[in-house]
């Protein structure tokens, strides 16, 4: 079992698309009123005096959208600030990112994901659930100003769904070829989505590949990233590929991360949440910071047999929140 010291911290449940993989289409959500997210002084309480206290240096701040979060880039600068961040990211869907670019690079982000499930515009809109004006063009425009801005690695997210992007593999992995992009295909997972998950509704990473490999080559990249990414890259090329292969090859036993979602719940699995805990009650009942330090480490202590419960059993931890709202 990897080191646990990687925190993902849901800044708001709240996203400005309604992807099909994360919120399907006709699901009515019960977002958390603004008096029960955490606010500013909370969040950095708990990564002062709770997480950092017990070993947690490496931080990525996520969603629903996390630019949605009022006062963002300051709490990026905060958080990039302390002595004992070794690592902090952002995964975005990028619709806001380029006029924020520029500002979220000078508070100190340097690593951000991107979602980027179709260079089809038409196919974008469709999986994010848009009916207006297109909105493929602001995400690109977003990938391409954190490019210029310098961020690296520059990792863009593709959730590979048969029968509706799946045949874009090929035209994705090439954008790794000239740029040092990050191209990171994930299996789609049965979060909240189950009627269009189906008997199979995923592609395993090791089909992927294969395709890949028939038409450039492919070898193990030398380099190796923070989650659960198999890291491969087409012969010459400059960026590399992932493969987060969550359905076909299960990782728990890599597993080094726990989940903060916006509302205060500590998670140690994505997909099971057993033994959580609800800092945020915590802390506004008084509960002093030394008692939630010593009940993260009984969580942390208990990780391991959470994760291999899960994996052993195959089951989804009675999971009843979609992808955005837990904050994946």
């Amino acid at each position: 079992m990897n080191q646990v010291d990687y925190l993902r911290i849901s800044l708001v449940d709240r996203c400005n698309f309604r992807c099909q993989y994360c919120m399907p289409e006709g699901a009515e959500l019960d977002y958390i009123l603004k008096q029960n997210l955490l606010t500013d002084e909370e969040l950095l309480t708990l990564i002062q005096e709770v997480f950092i206290p017990v070993g947690f240096t490496r931080f990525r701040l996520t969603g629903g959208e996390p630019l949605l979060r009022p006062r963002v880039v300051e709490l990026v600068r905060v958080i990039a600030s302390l002595r004992e961040t070794q690592d902090l990211s952002m995964t975005t869907n990028g619709f806001l990112l380029a006029p924020m670019a520029q500002s979220l690079y000078n508070a100190g982000l340097r690593r951000i994901n991107i979602s980027l499930d179709s260079l089809d515009p038409d196919v974008f809109d469709q999986i994010i659930g848009n009916r207006g004006r297109s909105r493929w063009q602001d995400v690109w425009n977003g990938i391409q100003a954190a490019y210029s801005v310098g961020f690296d690695p520059l990792k863009l997210n593709v959730v590979v769904i048969p029968d509706v992007n799946n045949h874009e593999v090929l035209d994705l992995a090439a954008l790794t070829i000239d740029k040092q992009w990050h191209v990171r295909f994930i299996e789609f997972m049965p979060i909240g989505n189950t009627e269009l998950f189906g008997d199979r509704g995923w592609i395993a990473s090791e089909e992927i590949r294969q395709s890949i490999r028939a038409r450039w080559g492919l070898t193990e990249a030398q380099v190796r990233g923070n989650g659960p990414a198999d890291v491969f890259q087409i012969p010459g090329a400059k960026g590399t590929l992932g493969f987060i292969s969550q359905m076909s090859e299960c990782f728990c036993d890599r597993c080094n991360r726990m989940r903060l979602s916006a509302d205060g719940w500590l998670r140690p699995c994505l997909l099971n949440e057993t033994g959580q805990i609800d800092l945020k009650t915590a802390l506004r009942t008084g509960v002093s910071t030394t008692e939630l330090r010593q009940q993260v480490r009984e969580l942390l202590a208990i990780k391991p047999e959470i994760n291999f419960k899960f994996r052993d059993s195959g089951a989804t931890g009675g999971y009843t929140r979609t992808m955005s709202q837990i904050g994946g």
